[in-house]
C-alpha cells in the first residue's frame, strides 16, 4: 500500500506531465480550461499543486490536451 507521500509524488508526476504538454501545445490555462469545461481557477489551483485534483478533473484536463491518461498513469515512476 502506497504511503501518502507516495501518492503525493504521483499526483505530482502527473500534475507535472500536463502543464509540460499544455505549455508544449502553447495553450493558456484558459484555453484547457474551456476545453475541459472547468474554470480557468481550477486549472491553475491544480497545476501549482494547491488543489487535489479529483480523478474526473484529471481526465477532463488529459482529454483538453489530447493525452491518455492511462497512458500518462503507466509512465509515472519509471
Amino acid at each position: 500500500m502506497k504511503t501518502d507521500k507516495q501518492r503525493q509524488a504521483i499526483i505530482s508526476q502527473i500534475i507535472q506531465a500536463l502543464r509540460e504538454a499544455r505549455e508544449r501545445q502553447g495553450l493558456s490555462m484558459s484555453k484547457v480550461a474551456e476545453r475541459a469545461g472547468l474554470s480557468q481557477q481550477m486549472v491553475s489551483y491544480v497545476e501549482r499543486q494547491m488543489r487535489m485534483p479529483t480523478l474526473d478533473t484529471l481526465l477532463r484536463m488529459s482529454e483538453a490536451l489530447e493525452i491518455n491518461l492511462s497512458e500518462l498513469l503507466k509512465n509515472v515512476n519509471k
